[in-house]
């Protein structure tokens, strides 16, 4: 229970409090229909858990979620209610065998009854269900914000719309009736509310459990990086696409679950019950606990189901007590119950006003570090302590030859030649500096090397293999990892987790490793925190005492240092800078400077944008001078400082009068 009590100690006795209180719920309230409301709202709890893993660690807006409850409960109840019912054949026999069919005699001929198990359906509708999510979110996940949240919307229409016109099926707009009660060692559930409530309860608690494990994994991190920036993200290696679809799935999965356990508890399903109402009652739920927060998406949900079912209804009794004793039929006629569509909307336009972050954040801000936290380590000047670097970087022996070859790359936007067949070799060990004026297409370099723009032609080889036309993730596995111009990290996240995103690509557990957490997994996730911590140390107190702070709480310096150490975490060969020293005092712009040189050092080969000449002299072995997507000229640093045409495109005419000058 995180973030709910300050110490460990108190947090397990508060967790105990908790589920003892839970349990015994039941036995202290008595009242039937009370048990009922917690446990619609431990269903409640179990669907906005789901949405919060595609809203609130992905940053998918889903407004049709409720259509993966709707499958859910479709499938149990077309197995068991008295609806779908061929002929008897010796087909069936197996399956009668298994008892998930039984034959019935109607008088025409024997009939198959299907007789699905409770417990068989709530992981086989998991899993349709998340089958419905990879084949709804394959052709649509590319698409971003409103566009994903419109498409989402229509998908979540379309379910029941379908469920309505399939009468020999759904039984249509009338619903089905008779849908199987769950049994369990010979009871049977019927209509009691005690035995759903503590399967709803076990339901939400597993759920819970799934969710944190994957929040705390690689898995999860990816899914944030991708919720704070898509473009970062694939930079440092995230397939967004297969991880978009792994969120989407995953949520399909729980409410797909959510949907057989809430039918089964109702024993009738009607397409009404699925509509758009329901999604956005998840996602004020989702917004009112807090997106990304575990905890809070289930206080959310149980708050505002007891608000529906509890609080409004008394509210109402009230109101026309209230209206009889002064004599107002206004008072007498109001129904607060009928209004709770509104009531959730006026909820959410106040948090989003008043409290963004929901009752239970999924972040916690973290408090100013005082002056001996701030010197737990020593300001690291001169560069990286080379013993000590080599064994935390782990860098791999620089080769001979060319690392990266540019031949003849173009790139347009429309109408205008970022790019017009630009050459460029990067020698490997080398370290080669790209200027130019603005404009003159030193990021869209960057950025089609990267695989971040498409090139319109040209070759771009990279420890001779060709990379042109990779996705971003791929070329980051490859050993090419960046930085970008406008830093660009993941602001939310706290500093230790940018640069445990940037080992993803190193990394290698998948779904469900994260969530059973084998030894294997246990030492990879270690090793991963090990060495993320060695990289900040690289750069003494400026990162180590603030590896838990928000990134966006730190100075401008400190998260181009965090940007770098990111990509570093990658394990790269060739290290493109984009401007690394943009907007650090000189003292900072030398101190990163000699830690650049240092990583040159250790075998890093470097492929630098920059604009301070001084940083490019002591640094470049190479430069190469871009104006107007041209190349306008190659070599060493003191022979392009003399071009004369550098000095004009580049330095200027004061520039070119002064060096005559002198």
């Amino acid at each position: 229970m995180k973030g709910l009590f300050a110490r460990p100690a108190a947090r397990r006795a508060g967790l105990a409090l908790l589920i003892l209180g839970l349990l015994a719920f039941p036995y202290a309230e008595g009242n039937d229909a009370d048990i009922d409301s917690m446990a619609n709202a431990a269903c409640y709890a179990a669907l906005a858990l789901g949405l919060n893993i595609v809203v609130g660690f992905a940053g998918l807006l889903d407004l049709g979620y409720a259509a993966f409850f709707a499958i859910g409960a479709y499938f149990y109840g077309v197995f068991t209610a008295f609806q779908v019912m061929p002929h008897w054949s010796s087909f069936w026999q197996p399956f009668a065998m298994l008892h998930l069919v039984e034959k019935l005699n109607q008088g025409s001929g024997d009939v198959v009854h299907f007789t699905l198990s409770f417990w068989l359906a709530l992981p086989l509708a998991a899993l349709v269900a998340a089958g419905c999510g990879v084949l709804f979110g394959a052709p649509t996940l590319r698409l971003r914000g409103d566009y994903l949240a419109i498409v989402t919307l229509g998908f979540g229409e379309i379910v029941p719309i379908v469920a309505r016109n399939t009468p020999s099926v759904t039984n249509g707009a009338a619903g089905l009736n008779g849908v199987q009660a769950p049994s369990l060692f010979g009871y049977n559930f019927n209509v009691q509310a005690i035995p759903y409530y503590y399967v709803g309860l076990a339901l939400v608690a597993l759920l819970m459990f799934v969710s944190i494990r994957l929040r705390d994994s690689r898995i999860g991190r990816a899914w944030m990086a991708i919720r704070e920036d898509e473009t970062a993200a694939s930079a440092m290696g995230v397939d967004r696409t297969r991880l978009k679809l792994l969120a989407f799935a995953i949520g399909a999965a729980f409410a797909g679950a959510s949907g057989v356990f809430y039918i089964a508890k109702l024993q009738t399903a009607t397409p009404d019950m699925f509509g758009f109402p329901v999604s956005v009652m998840i996602l004020v739920m989702v917004v009112l606990g807090g997106m990304g927060s575990v905890w809070g998406v289930v206080v959310g949900a149980v708050l505002l189901t007891l608000l529906q079912s509890w609080f409004l209804p008394d509210l109402t009794d009230w109101t026309h007590a209230l209206g009889e004793q002064i004599g107002s039929q206004w008072l007498q006629q109001i129904d607060f119950a009928r209004s709770t569509e509104l009531i959730f909307g006026v909820l959410l336009v106040l948090m989003m006003l008043f409290r963004r972050d929901g009752l239970i954040p999924a972040a916690r801000g973290s408090a100013a570090l005082s002056f001996e936290q701030q010197n737990v380590a020593g300001v690291q000047r001169g560069g990286f302590a080379s013993t000590e670097a080599a064994e935390v970087l782990g860098f791999a022996a620089p080769g001979v030859g060319n690392l990266l070859e540019v031949r003849g790359v173009t790139v347009r936007f429309g109408g205008l030649t970022a790019l017009n067949k630009v050459d460029l070799v990067v020698p490997a060990g080398g370290v080669v500096a790209v200027i130019g004026p603005n404009g003159s297409g030193k990021s869209t370099l960057f950025n089609v090397i990267t695989g971040l723009v498409a090139a319109e032609s040209g070759s771009i080889r990279f420890n001779g293999a060709e990379i042109l036309g990779l996705p971003p993730h791929t070329i980051l596995a490859r050993g090419l990892a960046r930085t970008f111009q406008n830093i660009r990290l993941f602001a939310n996240l706290p500093v230790l987790d940018n640069i445990l995103i940037g080992q993803h690509a190193r990394l290698r557990t998948g779904p469900i490793g994260a969530v059973l957490r084998g030894p294997g997994t246990r030492g990879e996730e270690r090793a991963a925190l090990l060495r993320a911590r060695g990289i900040a140390g690289l750069f003494g107190n400026r990162l180590t005492p603030r590896l838990q702070q928000t990134v966006s709480h730190l100075s401008y310096a400190n998260r181009r240092r965090v940007e770098i150490a990111r990509a570093l975490a990658s394990r790269p060969r060739l290290l493109l800078l984009d401007e690394p020293t943009a907007g650090m005092n000189p003292a900072e712009t030398l101190e990163l400077a000699e830690q650049i040189r240092s990583l040159h050092k250790l075998g890093l080969t470097v492929l630098l944008i920059e604009h301070k000449l001084d940083v490019v002299t002591q640094l470049a072995d190479t430069v190469v001078v871009l104006d107007h997507g041209d190349k306008l000229a190659e070599g060493r640093p003191d022979e392009v400082r003399r071009n004369e045409e550098v000095l004009r495109a580049y330095l200027g005419r004061a520039a070119r009068e002064a060096l005559d000058a002198a």
